[in-house]
């Protein structure tokens, strides 16, 4: 595509039809804006999900980072990518093996920590609302559909999106953000997976517990 070519809908139009041609550090700089969003976009569900389902009427603190930002999410974003990017021109193609790839995401997931972690849970479906369809509390009809729903939104408005901000923005702008945004992100993680963990300084649950913000216990 012409570099000249700034409108959402022409962008928006050859990247259904495979014909958006991307420099390399375009490609790079939009996976590494869509992992953090996606990590944000999670944090910002759980926070309005359980606000509803803690039946306090009070938000509860989401996630282990110091960022608002949960790493399921993203892993599950680049899946979803990965697994519907050739089938990106039929919506309904995208939806259901986005709810299919998640839901083993989330299944997989949940069952490692469980086993792993010697009965820890980072979710249970089995003490939430509106979780019809649980199995072993690791994954629920209600979280594949919004998996689903949101997948729509992340083929649909946020990847093209970010290929159009890609075309915009100057490449020294576009990749500083994001690799600064993705290096903050990744740093917060590794310290309170690892460092945390290996120093005994206080993670990000304790930080913010000590501030005074709840977490729901599961």
């Amino acid at each position: 595509m012409s570099k000249k070519k700034t409108s959402f809908s022409e962008v928006w139009r050859e990247y259904l039809d495979d014909k958006l041609k991307l420099e390399k550090w375009q490609k790079v700089g939009a996976l590494l804006f869509m992992i953090v969003f996606a990590g944000f976009f999670g944090w910002t569900y759980e926070m309005i999900f359980y606000f509803f389902d803690g039946g306090t009427g009070e938000f509860y603190m989401q996630g282990g980072n110091f960022l608002p930002w949960i790493n399921i999410y993203a892993i599950g974003a680049v899946l979803i990518v990965l697994s519907t990017w050739k089938f990106r021109k039929n919506p309904w193609a995208v939806f259901m093996i986005s709810v299919i790839a998640t839901g083993l995401l989330e299944l997989i997931a949940g069952w490692l920590v469980y086993t792993i972690g010697n009965g820890m849970r980072y979710w249970d479906y089995n003490v939430e609302i509106w979780n019809f369809g649980n199995i072993g509390g690791f994954v629920c009809l209600r979280s594949v559909l919004v998996f689903g729903f949101s997948a729509l939104l992340l083929m649909y408005l946020i990847v093209p999106g970010l290929f159009y901000l890609a075309m915009k923005l100057p490449k020294k702008v576009f990749m500083t953000v994001a690799i600064l945004l993705f290096t903050l992100v990744m740093l917060d993680e590794v310290y309170n997976l690892l460092a945390s963990k290996i120093f005994g300084w206080p993670n990000a649950v304790d930080f913010y517990q000590a501030m005074g913000w709840k977490y729901l216990v599961k």
